[in-house]
């Protein structure tokens, strides 16, 4: 039986990966802003009783619904606390946590900048740093960063939220690095579009401001992401299955691309990494010292 925290557990990745793991019988603590609509959707389930065939509704001991602000580290250290009052441990940690920006990097205000950082890298290094003591002291634990396809390649009308997610890739790269001695390992999980509400409202701000100049570039994005909402590539229920079964990994990489499109921007973009090498390595190896 593993003890899994989960940030952003309401709804999406998050809520699907909280129900998967209570369902093999895992204790999960898991987290949002309104933690009584995680009590709604998993703090229950059917069990069986004495006359076959029948079934009832308990609540699910093996659940703490908690509601943690990511950017209130004063929360996020008690729900910390918390779950290993209560469940003496934590095995996985699975930081879900964030939203979106869309609109050119020259659309966006500072305000939003500024939150969608905050709670992005800022939210999920504060709950990293909350765990990871415990898991020192056990030498022992798994964290799961959730990145996206726009962490390892950037395009227009995403240029923020992308860097944003840069971020988060460079950050678990580094925690591999330094924890894997420490028998902790860290990998960023890299999703492509899946069918989730990630391209609504509630997880998609777009910026108010529009400048006729990216019409063609950042705006068409605007239009596309429309027209893609609920009609996208990837099944969020099979990704929830993978990173429950990921968890046991014995082995985890430091990068989990998932969906088709992912891995074909990863290739599309080794290519073209290649080709910058090939025409421009004289230029690019001519600034070191000469050797004398």
């Amino acid at each position: 039986m593993k003890t899994w925290f989960i940030t952003g557990a309401s709804r999406g990745f998050g809520a699907r990966i909280a129900a998967l793991a209570l369902a093999q019988g895992d204790n999960v603590v898991a987290t949002a802003r309104n933690a009584m609509s995680i009590t709604e959707k998993l703090g229950t389930e059917k069990l069986g009783t004495e006359k076959l065939g029948t079934e009832k509704l308990g609540d699910r001991a093996n659940l703490l619904a908690l509601p943690v602000d990511v950017t209130h580290e004063a929360q996020v250290r008690a729900a910390v606390a918390a779950a290993i009052e209560r469940f003496g441990q934590i095995d996985v940690l699975v930081n879900n946590a964030g939203f979106g920006l869309l609109g050119a990097v020259e659309e966006a205000g500072a305000e939003e900048v500024e939150r969608l950082y905050r709670i992005n890298v800022f939210g999920l290094l504060a709950v990293t740093r909350a765990v990871l003591p415990s898991m020192r002291a056990r030498r022992s634990g798994r964290i799961l960063n959730i990145s996206s396809i726009g962490g390892y390649r950037a395009g227009p009308g995403f240029g923020v939220y992308s860097s944003t997610k840069f971020a988060v890739e460079g950050l678990s790269e580094a925690l591999h690095h330094e924890l894997t001695p420490l028998g902790i390992h860290v990998t960023v999980v890299e999703p492509g579009y899946f069918r989730t509400d990630f391209l609504d409202s509630s997880s998609l701000s777009v910026s108010p401001s529009r400048i006729d100049d990216y019409n063609d570039t950042a705006g068409a994005v605007r239009t596309h992401a429309a027209s893609l909402n609920h009609g996208q590539p990837g099944d969020p229920d099979k990704l929830a299955r993978v990173l429950v079964a990921f968890a046991d990994a014995p082995n985890p990489p430091v990068r989990l691309p998932l969906g088709s499109d992912t891995v074909a921007a990863i290739e599309a973009k080794h290519v073209s990494d290649a080709a910058i090498l090939a025409e421009w390595r004289s230029v690019s190896v001519s600034t070191d010292f000469a050797v004398a």
